[in-house]
């Protein structure tokens, strides 16, 4: 198992609130006891239908274009891209336009105005688009009205 290391700075305050927690929990380390929140946190905010933090990276993928299949640089967060243009063309072409698509069909999810509209849906439908794809083409279809 790979493992990251993070360093967290807390009031004096916070130490020992921390402190007394861990202690309470049984952990050994006020750092076990942070991750095991932290991870808890991020159950009830999905649970409670809240975006997903996504991770983005700059990357190369394949996305399904008008006229056929062709590869973009854009923005990655598995398992979704964003791409500059739109479904018909590639790049700047006088508007911005962000095209957020799903990776593993290529297929186009929205074109909107800016790349943050875009990660924000792809935020809001990570959680329900595995599960329930009409729900989520619910969300995409909000996301498109408000970007007008």
């Amino acid at each position: 198992m790979k493992v990251a290391s993070f360093t967290v700075g807390a009031t004096m305050e916070q130490s020992i609130r921390w402190k007394r927690a861990a202690d309470a929990d049984g952990h050994r380390a006020v750092g076990t006891w942070l991750a095991e929140a932290a991870d808890a946190y991020l159950r009830a905010r999905a649970r409670a239908g809240n975006p997903v933090p996504l991770a983005w990276y700059l990357g190369r993928f394949w996305a399904l274009l008008e006229d056929g299949e062709q590869e973009v640089r854009g923005a990655i967060s598995r398992p979704f891209g964003i791409y500059c243009g739109t479904s018909a063309m590639v790049g700047y072409s006088g508007r911005h336009r962000h095209t957020l698509i799903h990776l593993p069909s290529r297929e186009v999810i929205a074109t909107l105005r800016t790349s943050r509209q875009a990660r924000a849906l792809a935020a809001e439908i990570a959680p329900c688009w595995i599960r329930d794809r009409e729900l989520a083409a619910g969300v995409v279809e909000r996301h498109r009205r408000e970007s007008v």
